[in-house]
Parts: structure tokens; sequence; C-alpha cells
């Protein structure tokens, strides 16, 4: 396993493999790595010749109230578990390797990163499409690895890559879930055990939807979420939003297939979840 920090040494230790005829993996994280991360590795490491994984607390993503600078950063530990899981190259930039002062350029995905996370966290999607972007051009990606707990987030780059006509396929991977049912998330460490048990009801929540899905409405499927979260101790419900699976779009009575995405503050830990629905 290489640690690279610089852009010109990722690209020309990727280029070289794109010479050699090897498709390269990415999975682009955050650090603080787990399981979830864990499963996008291992879908790499099955599908590709070579896997990156990038490890950047990105800046542009967090507004001026958020938990940038508290963000976990276990360098050490998560340079284990990618040595543990045979990862190939970390890529582990600085912030003015990856956003010098004279950087000007960004990316936009108009409407999608505007509704559900967006409204509450309005430059938090551009920050995320501009580093992608960046990371798919520096790593050549032929495949990069998103977890569907992020599932707005999967959709925004998904509409990038085919606008941007990036050569990387996306490829979307199941939520990874403790054993309570709370979707893995690094930011769980902020929770206290209370607040874990309190977190694993919103996955039950969602599951009941899911099951009443063919024989309610949808407005009155909302409304029951809601009702339910609300009665969960210390939480503030950012929103509860059924969208079209395909691309967020409003979904009504004929939408086949749909997701039930919420959002929600318990404490002072913002989360996130998702299930799908089909008809």
């Amino acid at each position: 396993m290489k640690v690279i920090k610089t852009i010109s040494k990722l690209q020309k230790a990727a280029f070289k493999h794109l010479k050699n005829g090897d498709e390269i993996g990415l999975v682009p994280t955050m650090g603080a790595l787990h399981q979830g991360h864990e499963s996008l590795i291992l879908k790499s490491k099955k599908n590709d010749d070579v896997t990156i994984v990038s490890i950047f607390v990105n800046p542009l993503q967090f507004g001026p109230n958020e938990d940038y600078l508290k963000y976990p950063r276990p360098i050490k530990k998560d340079l284990q578990f990618c040595k543990k899981n045979h990862v190939d190259y970390v890529f582990m930039p600085t912030v003015n390797e990856m956003f010098p002062n004279s950087h000007k350029t960004f990316v936009e995905v108009r409407d999608l990163q505007d509704i559900m996370c967006g409204k509450f966290r309005p430059a938090h999607f551009r920050g995320v499409a501009t580093v992608v972007a960046k990371l798919l051009n520096i790593s050549y990606a032929c495949n990069t690895y998103f977890g569907m707990k992020d599932f707005q987030q999967l959709k925004i780059i998904e509409q990038m890559v085919r606008d941007l006509n990036f050569k990387t396929k996306i490829v979307s991977c199941p939520i990874v879930r403790e054993k309570s049912g709370l979707a893995i998330s690094s930011r769980n460490t902020y929770l206290s055990p209370q607040e874990k048990e309190m977190a694993s009801k919103i996955h039950k929540i969602l599951k009941k939807a899911s099951i009443d899905f063919k024989n309610k409405n949808l407005s009155a499927l909302k409304q029951t979420a809601l009702n339910k979260l609300n009665k969960i101790p210390k939480i503030k419900i950012d929103y509860v939003d059924i969208v079209n699976f395909k691309d967020l779009s409003f979904a009504d009575k004929n939408t086949k297939k749909v997701i039930l995405a919420v959002a929600v503050w318990l404490g002072k830990t913002r989360l996130i979840d998702n299930i799908i629905m089909t008809r």
C-alpha cells in the first residue's frame, strides 16, 4: 500500500496503471473509516485491478456552523484499516493541495442540489460535486463507489458524471447498518449510548413505512412517518421526503419505485437515512 499526498504523484501512478490496461477503482471518503467504507473497498477489490481510497475532509461541503474542525480524523487507524483491506493507494492531500488560494472553479448540479438536504445545507452539494469532479480527474477512475445512505449525494454525482461526460462508472452500494438497524456513519461516534438507542428507531419507522407502501397514499405515509419520528425524544426533523428513485423528482401514486428519505437532528448530531419502496 502506498500513501500519496500530491495530485501529480497520484496522476502519474494512475496513468501508468491505465497504460498497462488496469481498471482503477476509487473510493472517495472523508476518513473515519468504518464498515460502510469497507463494503465499498471490498467491492472495488472484487471489480478492479487497482483500488484507490481518498481520505480528505473537504472544507467546501461544510457550512459555517457545521462540524468541519471537530470532524473525526483518526489517520493512523484509517491507514491500518486500508492496509488490512489491501488497498493499493491511499490519497491524502492537504487542503492547500486540493484548493489552493488560486482556486476559482466550482461544480453545481442545479435543482438536485437545492432539495432535501440542500435546503438545510445550501453550499454542501456544490462542495461535494466540486471535490468529486477533481478526484475523478486526478485518479482516472474507471469505477467510483458510493454508499446509498447519502442517496441525494449519489444521484447528484450520477447526474454530474452524465452531464460532464466523465468516463467513470458510478457504482452504488447498499447501506451498511449496525445490529440495531442504525445506518453506520462516521458521525455516530458523536452519539451517546442513549442517543444511539433512540436513533435505532429511525430505521424501524422506515421499515414499517415500506410495509405500508402498497396500502397507503404517499401523503398519509409521509405524515405517519413524521408523527412517529416526532415521538423520539430529543429529535428535531429537517425533512421527511418521498421522491422518485430514479431522479429525486416528485413522486405520486403512479411512481413505481420511490425513496423515503429522512434527515433529523438527535441532540447535536445530524443523521440521515432512507429506504427503497417498490410497488
